[in-house]
């Protein structure tokens, strides 16, 4: 084992914790104030809920044994067996225990993403509920499908995924979409203006998000090696490109750049890069990030203003949106000479194999997802409704699921 390499993944592994909290930030700024605490609070919810998940028996199915290429075993529940100073199957030069770590922070951003679709109508019991459900049905099954071994199903096919576009981002985008669907639209959809109301926050969010990515993406490589570096350079070249191509949308459509579109799109660039970030060329990530902000700009704005789904904080415009294409921009730009885990060369390097591989993974997170979702769903609704009542929605859910407010006047609740 190597001491650089070690250190260098529990740096990674605290980055990508800190982009849990980031998320909550980038969620609360955008959403209104009688709801703020509920946006948060699912989402630090979340950190303890995953963990003590991921630690019981997420990572030993995630990760231990292989059964039909779908879902490991209890081999490792608890950490059982699992020695400090040995290395284990999947990293040799960290310790086990290392990688667990690492891999338990995808466990955490990635169900906390989907909350974002849900804003204001969602009873938090039955949200909690849902994502322990949905880590068990669709999150651990898919870390194992592409990342538990050559075994696994989209492993096997030959669909690559540097860091989590089929796992984290078009798996929690799907959800999202269809609990949007699910839920219905929020009172007064379409009828209301609903105003962000905290620019800073989301700015700080963002911030928080993008300096947690580069441990998310770069710690991929699982050493500090030239991948690593390569992984990093591609992703802030993909963020910066796309804040950039956001800020130009902005300005071609409503004439002024503003701070919510620049922080949006270097959400969304940081997101298309993730599956190809240690696969594709550095030239091919200003193509990546200057594609994603259109693609994801015009695709919420089909969501929203044509289909009049309700993704309040566009969870699948920007995530699920964002990590198919970034998924399919990998089967074009990656390069086997890269990142050997590639067995084939993209589209646009004359060969088709590696193309269709991406696009049957993502045909195939995008299946689990839905089936998986209205499975637990399903189950969730047995015990307990799904939407708060509408007095609860009118007077936002931070008084009426938490007893709390992030913003109290002198008075009482104003």
């Amino acid at each position: 084992m190597n001491t650089g390499d070690t250190a260098f993944m529990m740096i990674c592994s605290a980055l990508v914790f800190f982009m849990t909290p980031g998320l909550a930030f980038f969620y609360g700024g955008l959403v209104r104030r009688k709801n703020v605490v509920n946006t948060m609070m699912a989402c630090v919810s979340i950190m303890g809920l995953a963990v003590v998940m991921w630690v019981a028996f997420g990572y030993s199915l995630a990760f231990g044994g292989n059964h039909g290429g779908i879902i490991g075993d209890f081999r490792w529940a608890f950490l059982h067996g699992i020695n400090m100073s040995e290395a284990g199957p999947y990293a040799d030069s960290i310790p086990h225990l290392v990688y667990i770590a690492f891999q338990m922070m995808f466990a955490i951003i990635t169900p906390a993403l989907i909350t974002g679709s849900l804003v204001g109508r969602m009873k938090f019991k039955a949200l909690f509920f849902f994502i322990a459900l949905w880590s068990v049905v669709v999150y651990y099954p898919l870390a194992h499908m592409t990342w538990g071994g050559e075994g696994g199903l989209l492993a096997a096919i030959g669909s690559v995924d540097f860091a989590g576009g089929n796992v984290v981002h078009i798996s929690s985008g799907i959800t999202a979409l269809t609990l949007a669907i699910l839920l219905g639209r929020r009172k007064g959809y379409n009828k209301v203006a609903y105003r962000v109301h905290n620019i800073p926050f989301v700015v700080l969010g963002a911030s928080m998000l993008w300096f947690g990515w580069f441990g998310f993406n770069a710690g991929s490589a699982l050493k500090a090696d030239g991948l690593a570096a390569h992984a990093f350079m591609t992703s802030a070249i993909s963020a910066g490109v796309a804040l950039l191509s956001w800020m130009l949308l902005d300005v071609i459509m409503d004439k002024k750049p503003t701070l919510v579109g620049a922080s949006t799109g270097l959400v969304v660039g940081l997101v298309a890069i993730t599956p190809g970030a240690g696969f594709v060329p550095i030239w091919s990530a200003f193509i990546i990030g200057a594609l994603v902000s259109p693609i994801c700009f015009f695709g919420v704005k089909l969501i929203k203003q044509k289909l009049k789904i309700d993704d309040a904080l566009d969870a699948f415009g920007c995530h699920g949106i964002g990590g198919i294409w970034g998924g399919i921009a990998t089967g074009l730009f990656g390069k086997s000479s890269i990142n050997s885990a590639a067995r084939w060369d993209g589209l646009v390097f004359g060969d088709v194999h590696l193309f269709l591989a991406q696009l049957a993974g993502i045909g195939i997170t995008i299946a689990i997802a839905v089936v998986g979702t209205l499975v637990c769903i399903g189950i969730v609704r047995i015990f307990t409704k799904i939407r708060v009542d509408d007095r609860s929605e009118t007077i936002g859910l931070d008084l009426s699921e938490h007893g709390e407010k992030a913003y109290p006047s002198f008075n009482g609740w104003d």
